[in-house]
């Protein structure tokens, strides 16, 4: 009798030691979780990704590597009046993206040309040619004495990668970072003393490259999608007004969906929404801006100009604001005095800043 209760003592004891052990491993298990929890900042409670590491945010785009690389001459187009005109190339992520360059005519002084970095509007894929579109706006700092660049954006034209659009990506975005890298490095340019223009789609890049690099020191938008994330998705859907920034009819607002989907509305979840607009981030803008907009423009609302000159002056930074009264999407009533207005800017900031 004593060894039965012996032995079931034994094994008593037994399951209880295995039972402190198991509770105490699955303690520390816990913990471990816990604590990697709360020392990555950047998980959350349904294991995706926290805002800041979202792939369209400002500070993901901070963190990324942008090399460019060397420019590379594909062809040699008809000249300018003052200026040579060529296809490029350069590698953004791996990929080859065409461009329009131009380069003055005679010696370039002993520090470079200024250059400016062109970023165009939306024009469809499937029919963007390098050479068409732009060039009468291209011209204009051409001839003013600035090497230009004018990036096709990656899927464009014959440009490798695909095309994602320019709002539920930011691979255009890194295709111009990666192309003002490779302007930098080119012969006659003065690395210092580098510009941005873009209209339209191109302005909402350029904000966004400004926001990103310190390398850009003065920017001109025209016509800009240049709103806040909450405000495109808020004041700029289809049905407000016609939107040639959006591909098509089948992909036209998806990445609206997808975000609210994920991440609910913006007044719902104010932090995320602001983390991916460069509005939030203007402190930090390289240089200052000039804005440019007509009031009948039927593509982008003249609110998001408005907007943003009044919240770059809250962020204490130099802003200009023209309106045209009764122009249109491409300022196509007041396009010598927008441009003359445009150059006279960079010429200010780029080549009387020293």
């Amino acid at each position: 009798m004593f060894g039965k209760n012996k032995i079931l003592v034994l094994t008593l004891g037994t399951v209880l030691v295995f039972v402190i052990y198991f509770l105490s491993k699955n303690a520390v298990l816990q913990k471990s979780v816990d604590d990697l929890a709360t020392d990555n900042q950047n998980l959350v409670d349904d294991g995706g990704l926290e805002e800041a590491s979202h792939p369209l945010s400002i500070e993901t785009l901070r963190q990324g590597n942008y090399p460019g690389s060397d420019i590379s001459i594909e062809q040699t187009l008809t000249p300018g009046s003052n200026f040579k005109r060529y296809i490029a190339s350069y590698k953004s992520e791996g990929l080859k993206i065409y461009a329009l360059l131009t380069v003055p005519n005679g010696t370039p002084p002993a520090e470079g040309w200024p250059g400016i970095i062109f970023n165009h509007g939306y024009i469809s894929p499937a029919v963007y040619k390098t050479t068409e579109k732009y060039i009468a706006y291209q011209n204009a700092f051409a001839q003013a004495g600035y090497i230009t660049f004018k990036s096709d954006y990656r899927g464009h034209g014959n440009s490798e990668g695909e095309a994602q659009g320019g709002y539920g990506s930011n691979v255009y975005t890194i295709d111009v970072l990666n192309a003002l890298s490779s302007i930098k490095k080119f012969q006659d340019v003065d690395a210092s003393r580098i510009g941005m223009w873009g209209h339209s789609m191109g302005g909402s890049i350029t904000l966004k490259s400004m926001v990103v690099s310190k390398d850009i020191k003065a920017g001109v938008i025209w016509a800009g999608v240049v709103g806040s994330y909450q405000d495109l998705v808020e004041r700029w859907r289809r049905g407000i007004s016609p939107n040639p920034s959006i591909a098509s009819t089948s992909t036209r607002g998806r990445w609206r969906r997808e975000l609210i989907a994920r991440y609910g509305e913006p007044s719902q979840n104010p932090e995320f929404w602001n983390s991916i607009s460069a509005n939030s981030f203007l402190a930090d803008i390289s240089g200052p801006l000039q804005l440019h907009h007509g009031t009948n423009d039927a593509s982008v609302p003249i609110e998001f100009s408005k907007k943003l000159e009044t919240q770059m002056e809250a962020a204490g930074k130099e802003v200009e604001f023209f309106t045209y009264q009764g122009d249109d999407h491409n300022l196509s009533t007041n396009l010598t005095l927008a441009l003359n207005r445009s150059v006279d800017f960079f010429d200010k900031y780029l080549k009387n800043s020293n």
